[in-house]
């Protein structure tokens, strides 16, 4: 037999004692009548119950997609892992993480710095002239609507401009009228329109 199954078989068949709960508990050695030390098992710590991941998606009541958050390994384990929603935290993932997030904050730099330029090259058009037939005194038939102006712009300009960033206050009258084109959220164009008839 070998040393280990000798040992265990003679704590069993009572040629060793065991030692008591109390021993154990306290983390002393048994000591045998003949002045012997028997064996002492001392219980591991615990395993960190929790685990740091990147959520791949949002998820109501943890976080939106891209954040840091810990939580318990089972359910990491047993639901996000199976279902593709999350990812466990390395050091190379963390630095992709940098990298992509320092290319996003580069790129909305970029979008507003050419939102910024395009502002001023409207603003100094001087203004756009938009004829409609006319009626009695001041006022036109129906009335300019967004898509008009766009049309303009294109023509004028050669630029092309959603329709649904353009910010156009009720004209039926001839006259002079200021429109807003919301180019980025940080960057609004104020334009001038001018109405005429024909």
């Amino acid at each position: 037999m070998k040393s280990e199954e000798v040992f265990l078989h003679r704590l069993f068949h009572g040629v060793l004692p065991r030692c008591s709960k109390l021993a154990a508990n306290t983390n002393e050695a048994c000591k045998l009548s003949d002045r012997r030390t028997g064996l002492v098992v001392f219980a591991q710590k615990k395993a960190k119950k929790a685990r740091t991941i990147i959520l791949k998606e949002d998820i109501a009541d943890l976080g939106k997609k891209g954040e840091l958050r810990s939580v318990k390994a089972g359910y990491y384990r047993n639901y996000l892992l199976p279902l593709g929603k999350a990812q466990l935290v390395t050091p190379v993932l963390l630095k992709e993480m940098k990298m992509e997030d320092e290319r996003i904050e580069a790129e909305k730099i970029r979008v507003k710095e050419e939102a910024q330029q395009l502002a001023i090259i409207f603003e100094t058009v001087g203004g756009f002239k938009v004829k409609r037939k006319g009626g009695k005194g001041k006022l036109i038939f129906g009335s300019v609507t967004p898509q008009d102006l766009v049309d303009i712009i294109k023509a004028q300009l050669n630029r092309d401009v959603d329709k649904r960033i353009v910010s156009l206050p009720d004209i039926r009258e001839i006259g002079e009228y200021i429109a807003e084109l919301k180019l980025h959220p940080e960057v609004t164009a104020k334009v001038r329109v001018i109405v005429s008839a024909n």
